[in-house]
């Protein structure tokens, strides 16, 4: 069988990154999303909650020994230094299990989302990146509407820079400031190019 193509997914806050995996998904892609590899990686036992114990200690743990998520997220978001450090070890183990979850796969194309794609280094086992980008008021605004508090999301924002990184990483850009239709065709073509890449790798 051919090959898979391998594509990464990224996208800032409320951007519609997730909107976009769900679209893949009805149009015959895999996508495989990080934040549940992470989820996996932080249960009693994982490797990621190993690695969070040695990087912060065993209080930022569960009593049965998983990941208290919501207690390494509000540090995060607070500590740019404690973010650094976490994301360092966790990132190359989020990466092996997509890895593996690739070479468990028989989809013809396999999209890795993750917001933190680019910076992350996944680029490098990728053959595509897409990101998506939406205006800073309009993410914060639907931020808002989905139930985040204001100060929550200006700090996810802070938190997640001004994304010239990830923009200049990506190979395409795909604009979700319309209608859910627009962003429909857009996916539509995104799909279309991804299986010319299939028939044509020499295109990439």
């Amino acid at each position: 069988m051919t090959e898979s193509l391998l594509v990464g997914l990224t996208g800032g806050l409320a951007s519609g990154k997730s909107t976009v995996a769900r679209l893949l998904v009805e149009r015959g892609c895999e996508v495989i999303d990080a934040d549940e590899l992470v989820a996996e990686l932080y249960l009693a036992g994982g490797a990621g909650s190993r690695a969070v114990a040695e990087v912060a200690g065993e209080e930022m743990l569960t009593p049965d020994g998983a990941v208290d998520r919501a207690a390494v997220a509000k540090r995060l978001f607070a500590d740019a230094d404690f973010r650094a450090e976490i994301e360092a070890a966790v990132h190359p183990l989020v990466r092996r299990r997509f890895e593996e979850r690739v070479a468990a796969s028989d989809a013809e194309i396999v999209v890795l989302e993750a917001t933190l794609l680019v910076e992350a280094g996944y680029g490098e086992v990728l053959d595509t990146v897409i990101t998506v980008e939406a205006d800073a008021e309009t993410r914060f605004a639907r931020s808002v509407a989905r139930g985040l508090p204001e100060g929550e999301t200006r700090a996810r924002l802070r938190a997640q820079g001004d994304g010239i990184e990830r923009r200049e990483g990506a190979d395409r850009t795909l604009t979700n400031d319309g209608t859910l239709a627009d962003l429909e065709r857009s996916v539509d073509a995104l799909v279309a190019e991804l299986r010319g890449l299939l028939q044509d790798p020499a295109e990439e």
